[in-house]
């Protein structure tokens, strides 16, 4: 157990933490949450032990180990090969072991009955009841298994941790705390370097971590499906809250409304108060009474709102209009020295269409969007964008080109946008640049900072083609809701490279996966999928036929009657599966002509001069669309039950 007493830390005339208790349990699954600037990382390393603190504020069990994984490098011994360097896991056990080792040649000289004899069999059974405990002899295993799943291949095992990039070194600190199994585990944006597979695998490893577990995260649906309890920092207090992320969602709606009616409710003694003071200070039968309340105001422990109070929304820019085809990607291929990334991708995508592009690190995602963006030249293939389509890019490179010179307000205003003082400060507070921060000159913001500023300046700015690189890197939770809601309802089409699941799923209709250079495209957001994906990987591991024994075969007439009993039964069971099929094959005929005649109409540059007309068909396709998919669905289950049942029989 864990307990923290009455924490308190000041900077200056801000308030990081404020009288803050709680205690951690041994079972505790508790997301660590607050908007950015809180103070989240800071408790979480002096939970640790990794900030000191005064004597007594933060105490811990006897015997309870803590393990930290940290947002940045550090203890990784370079020169050190992968597998070696996820041992140092086991340090204190591989010690033991070689202690033991030691123990086992003195006692093949030490004489019998003696002394020493006695007090080497006590330090045997001590150091083998530990090395037991420790379950020392499934050590080459389990880091098998973490590092395999984190990523790494077999071949990486004897690579030196140079050779890796800090994604992959941030996975190895990730792995030697997992396999460390430490009493309490604590971390800190565990997921920021994971791409979707990886993260399923270590969401399935904490579930059943036998330790507590603090975890700061942006990541939603991460902590959805881990945590029980939620402790959030808002202007230097704790509040705990019982239940996952979206459960702490929908109590802190409850609570801020109760605090606000609070804070209101204070404000309006306070304003009576100091009205009845100003009237009656100068009176000498009421001056005594005035000063008195004076002093109960100066008792009186001020109500404040907590930094999620004040709302802050806004919308993209409508888009330009385009044709029907938004991009077209044909054979495309890229290499690098001694790495071949895409091989013969093909994709295309249609105007209002929002594609996530997902696959392990390094598989070529943000190649891939580089490509598109005219940054980086592919090596053969095509990249044809449609009639009046319009780009605009995000990607880590933005933040450098901003001039250093401009304030954040003024960076914004450069943007040949028609926005008022208003829109553009609102704008901005959604990345959270506010008050006195759009004053701040670009050359003294942080790294995230310019990064924020970047992505706040390319949706201002207008296009019809947003292609972003992991756009929620430097985002806290109310940012990313504001985003998401701006970006489901932008008009335009979107391509977008994130690991933030809840966020893809919210706004995307497609999913690109790129694996070993080969690209494929799945015609649905994020969580289908994984779904998909997941069904092909249990299949792999699971297959449902399994080869029974051969029975003897009937012979003569009655074989002959067998054969047609089963035909019949056949032709009962499968008949109207079969007459479905054929049906929605049809349906699904006549539904591709129609959308081919739209999409050769919305093809014509004339429509585009009739408001009317152009509105209307384009309504007319969106409906052709969905009605195309839904068949095309009904198509897929019908057929699925078809080999199923011809499976079985």
């Amino acid at each position: 157990m864990i307990t923290i007493n009455d924490l308190s830390l000041q900077y200056g005339e801000k308030h990081i933490f404020r009288n803050v208790s709680g205690r951690i349990n041994n079972k505790d699954r508790i997301g660590l949450v607050g908007v950015n600037g809180t103070g989240k990382s800071t408790l979480l390393k002096m939970i640790a032990g990794e900030t000191v603190t005064d004597p007594g504020i933060i105490k811990r069990a006897k015997g309870d180990t803590t393990g930290y994984l940290a947002q940045e490098i550090t203890g990784i011994d370079m020169n050190e090969s992968l597998y070696k360097e996820a041992e140092t896991a086991f340090a204190d056990l591989l010690e033991k072991q070689a202690k033991l080792a030691v123990i086992h040649d003195k006692l093949s000289t030490a004489q019998e009955d003696s002394a020493e004899m006695a007090k080497l069999l006590e330090q045997q059974g001590s150091l083998q009841h530990d090395l037991d405990a420790g379950d020392i002899f499934s050590m080459q295993s389990s880091i098998e298994k973490v590092l395999m799943g984190l990523g790494f291949k077999t071949s990486d095992f004897s690579s030196p941790c140079s050779s890796f990039s800090g994604g992959w070194l941030m996975r190895l600190m990730l792995a030697k705390q997992l396999l460390a199994k430490p009493s309490f585990l604590l971390l800190d944006e565990p997921t920021n370097h994971l791409d979707v597979h990886t993260l399923t695998w270590l969401e399935d490893f904490l579930k059943s971590y036998e330790g507590g577990l603090i975890i700061i995260s942006h990541d939603r649906i991460f902590l959805d499906n881990l945590v029980n309890s939620i402790w959030e920092i808002s202007l230097g207090r704790l509040t705990t809250y019982k239940g996952n992320y979206s459960k702490y969602e929908v109590d802190k709606v409850e609570r801020l409304a109760i605090h606000k009616a609070a804070y209101d409710n204070q404000q309006a003694k306070i304003a009576e108060t100091m009205r009845f003071v100003d009237r009656f200070r100068a009176k000498s039968t009421k001056a005594k009474q005035a000063q008195s309340r004076l002093k109960q105001l100066d008792r009186m422990e001020l109500i404040e709102l907590d930094d999620q109070e004040t709302h802050v929304s806004f919308r993209f820019p409508p888009s330009a209009p385009s044709g029907r085809s938004m991009v077209t990607v044909e054979n495309l291929q890229k290499s690098f020295p001694g790495k071949h990334v895409l091989n013969n991708l093909n994709f295309d995508l249609s105007r209002g269409d929002k594609l996530a592009i997902v696959g392990d690190n390094g598989a070529g995602k943000s190649t891939m969007v580089k490509l598109l963006a005219g940054l980086v030249k592919a090596d053969s293939g095509e990249i044809r964008f449609g009639h009046n389509v319009i780009v605009s890019y995000f990607g880590q490179h933005q933040a450098q080109e901003l001039n250093p010179q401009y304030t954040v307000l003024e960076t914004m205003q450069n943007i040949d946008v028609e926005k008022t003082i208003t829109q553009t400060r609102s704008l901005l507070g959604a990345f959270l640049f506010k008050g006195d921060d759009v004053d701040k000159r670009v050359g003294v913001l942080s790294g995230g900072e310019k990064s924020r500023l970047a992505l706040a300046k390319m949706i201002a700015s207008p296009a019809n083609l947003l292609i972003m690189d992991e756009p929620t890197n430097h985002l806290d939770m109310t940012s990313q809701d504001i985003l998401m809601e701006a970006m489901d309802q932008y008009d335009g089409s979107i391509i977008v490279v994130s690991h933030n699941r809840f966020f893809l799923d919210k706004f995307t209709n497609k999913t690109l996966e790129i694996k070993n250079g080969i690209g494929a495209l799945y015609e649905g957001n994020i969580s289908y999928y994984i779904d998909k994906t997941k069904d092909l990987v249990d299949t792999k591991k699971s297959p449902q036929k399994q080869v029974k024994k051969a029975e003897p075969k009937a012979k003569g007439k009655k074989a002959r009657q067998e054969q047609a009993k089963l035909r019949q039964q056949e032709t009962q069971a499968l008949g109207p599966l079969k007459k479905e099929v054929v049906r929605l094959e049809r349906e699904i005929e006549t539904q591709e002509e129609l959308k081919a005649k739209l999409e050769q109409c919305l093809a014509d540059p004339e429509l585009y001069q009739d408001q009317l007309k152009f509105t209307e068909k384009s309504k007319q396709y969106s409906v052709a669309e969905r009605t195309l998919a839904r068949t095309y669905a009904k198509w897929e289950s019908a057929q699925e039950k078809l080999e199923e049942m011809k499976t079985k029989l």
